[in-house]
């Protein structure tokens, strides 16, 4: 039986990893795309997620009183974690602060000094991440982890999210290299064969049954 990490894996190179022409938020241009909400607001890749994450932040034993990130790439991961630890708080970054009401940037859990951990679906730039390490911080959160689901590898992003986090750990569950190795294109459909309705057997002159690559019925088919 495969495990969670394993089930998760193969959820996304079915469910998120596309092939073709992409631009980035790099500014530029891939053969391929990783869309992980297809995954994690999946049924099955949600509670995967969740179990997934929570495994992770427990094998670092970071003992985390919540966990968030900049929405909305973040937003399911935190939900997850969240109901699959029923102890784990929920928060999310704004990309800015709110123009009316309280005006805050960070919605839900919000105990200064809290332990948390900074979470994010894919990792190009690693600026996402960044601002949401930043705002964490300038609220009064103590950051004892980053994690993302899927790092590309690229664009300078590591170097970046771990320079924002130190002395924190930046943690990914798979890298992109992961996903596509797992990824299988949809195979061409098979040519089938055209069966002839009114023609006859060449070889006899009884009904045809097919005329690939020549009219035969039944018995001359072969």
């Amino acid at each position: 039986m495969p495990t969670a990490r394993q089930e998760l894996l193969r959820l996304l190179a079915k469910k998120s990893f596309r092939l073709g022409e992409f631009k980035l938020s790099s500014g530029g241009t891939s053969d391929y795309y990783v869309d992980c909400r297809t995954t994690t607001l999946d049924a099955r890749g949600s509670k995967l997620t969740g179990k997934v994450f929570l495994e992770e932040i427990r094998k670092r034993r970071w003992r985390a009183q919540a966990i968030g990130g900049l929405t909305m790439g973040a937003d399911p991961i935190v939900v997850a974690v969240a109901l699959t630890s029923g102890k784990i708080n929920g928060f999310l970054v704004r990309k800015a602060e709110k123009q009316h009401g309280t005006g805050k940037r960070i919605e839900g859990f919000s105990e200064k000094g809290a332990r948390v951990v900074i979470v994010d679906d894919v990792c190009t730039t690693g600026a996402s991440t960044v601002q949401a390490i930043e705002a964490a911080r300038e609220f009064g959160f103590e950051i004892v982890g980053v994690m993302c689901l899927v790092e590309r590898e690229e664009a300078n992003g590591r170097p970046s999210v771990e320079q924002a986090a130190a002395p924190a750990k930046f943690v990914s569950i798979f890298t992109a290299s992961d996903v596509r190795s797992k990824h299988v294109p949809k195979k061409a459909k098979r040519t089938s064969q055209v069966f002839a309705v009114s023609a006859s057997c060449e070889m006899c002159g009884k009904p045809a049954v097919t005329n690939v690559p020549r009219n035969r019925c039944a018995a001359h088919a072969m």
